[in-house]
């Protein structure tokens, strides 16, 4: 390959991608870290989600019907998940091949474009957990009606619907470029857009993060504070905590994988915006590259919580796991993210 592929020092400039730092006159730095640090943790996210999602799809499809909203969700939520890890292993090679992509430029739009697909689909299908849970939790009577698993599988299939719609102009926007003998997949645009896709990325970052984020800590605040108030009867000192652990849960992967990448990335997007300081645009570089596999973490962490949230689940993926073959349940799956006793009134 080119000898400036092969450098340590990459740089930033005005003919130069804002995706994919390359080179400036007079902002030198080194980026060698990426080609480490990205295949390396794709390749980790591949391999888990892979082993954690399929079994997930096989047990929802076959052993956990019928579904119940809840399990509704959960299920586009791993369908999500599983769609985007079959992506990375091209963004392993690409990046392991220090950023050369052989595999044409309709090849990159769609990896770039189902990376934010998968990250926004997952960011809603919590959301849409999180409003229905609180709907059980604090509104009981309401989640009867809003509640029934037909609704929420048109509400799954408006959310992959909208995520695509408002994501189109992504796949005008990305596109490929030749560095001598390398082939660059931006993961932006061409350096005369980037102005527009900023101003295209922070509305989206706005509808499809900011909104639902806001959304989900207000159901969960809700509900923590209905679970900690006293309760008539049968809700038991243990359910509580148990379900307090769960939103604890929840909220610390929501954060970890989604609030870091959205925070660095605007930081990063404005400060190649602004012409900050080259010291300046070093660190955010540094920082935005090392969240950006937070996000992928994602498709590893979901069936973390299926696992702790519900217990036909659970009994279903660790007889799986130790050889047996599952049982489908007699009854509706109980698969929620804050559960109440089995016999209780309240629920």
């Amino acid at each position: 390959m080119a000898s400036a592929e092969s450098s340590l020092l990459t740089t930033l400039g005005p003919n130069s991608d804002p995706g994919n730092s390359e080179v400036e006159l007079d902002c030198w730095f080194d980026e060698e870290f990426k080609f480490i640090l990205l295949p390396v943790s794709y390749a980790v996210v591949f391999v888990l989600g892979l082993v954690l999602n399929a079994p997930t799809l096989w047990l929802f499809l076959f052993h956990l019907r019928p579904w119940d909203a809840t399990t509704t969700y959960m299920f586009h939520l791993a369908l999500s998940d599983t769609l985007y890890v079959l992506s990375l292993p091209t963004l392993i090679y690409y990046y392991a091949a220090r950023n050369h992509w052989p595999f044409g430029t309709e090849l990159c739009k769609f990896i770039r474009f189902l990376f934010y697909w998968n990250l926004y689909c997952s960011v809603l299908f919590l959301t849409c957990i999180s409003v229905h849970r609180y709907l059980g939790i604090c509104h009981p009577l309401r989640a009867i009606r809003w509640g029934r698993p037909r609704l929420a599988g048109l509400l799954c299939l408006a959310v992959w619907l909208v995520v695509a719609s408002c994501l189109v102009p992504n796949l005008f926007f990305v596109t490929t470029s030749s560095r001598g003998d390398t082939i660059l997949c931006h993961d932006t645009t061409r350096p005369e857009e980037f102005d527009h896709y900023v101003h295209f990325s922070s509305i989206i970052m706005g509808l499809l993060f900011g909104i639902p984020c806001v959304v989900t800590l207000v159901c969960y605040g809700l509900m923590a504070r209905r679970l900690y108030r006293p309760l008539p009867g049968s809700a038991q000192s243990s359910s509580r905590l148990r379900s307090l652990r769960t939103i604890a849960v929840v909220l610390t992967v929501f954060a970890v994988c989604f609030v870091p990448f959205h925070i660095t990335r605007t930081i990063y997007y404005m400060a190649r915006l602004l012409e900050a300081d080259c010291q300046v645009l070093n660190i955010v570089n540094v920082v935005y590259k090392v969240t950006r596999p937070l996000a992928s973490a994602n498709s590893c962490l979901d069936p973390v919580l299926y696992l702790l949230t519900g217990d036909k689940y659970r009994r279903q993926f660790w007889k799986l796991c130790s050889g047996g073959t599952p049982q489908p349940p007699r009854a509706a799956s109980s698969l929620a993210l804050v559960s109440l006793p089995e016999g209780s009134s309240y629920r």
